[in-house]
C-alpha cells in the first residue's frame, strides 16, 4: 500500500538503483590483467599468494588498507576494525 510523499515503488527503485551504481564502481575498481609483482604506491614486493588470489593487484596489503580507509572517509563509511 502506497501512501505519503512518495511514489508506489519508488523507494524501492532508488534503493535498487544506489546498490548497481556501488557494484558498478567496486567492478570498475577491482583489478584486471597481470598483477604487478611490486606495490605500484611503496614499491615492496607483492607476495605471490595474493597476485593468485587477486588477479591485477597494483598494491601491497598495507597500500591497500590505507587506501580503503581513506575511501571510506571520503563516502563517510566506517572501515570495521582488524581489517
Amino acid at each position: 500500500m502506497a501512501g505519503g510523499w512518495f511514489k508506489e515503488g519508488s523507494i524501492h527503485e532508488n534503493i535498487d538503483a544506489h546498490i548497481e551504481k556501488a557494484v558498478r564502481k567496486a567492478r570498475s575498481e577491482m583489478g584486471t590483467g597481470e598483477s604487478l609483482t611490486h606495490c605500484a604506491e611503496c614499491g615492496e614486493p607483492i607476495p605471490e599468494a595474493r597476485r593468485v588470489a587477486l588477479p591485477g593487484v597494483r598494491k601491497c596489503v598495507k597500500c591497500q588498507e590505507a587506501a580503503d580507509a581513506e575511501n571510506a572517509t571520503s563516502t563517510g563509511k566506517r572501515m570495521p576494525k582488524g581489517r
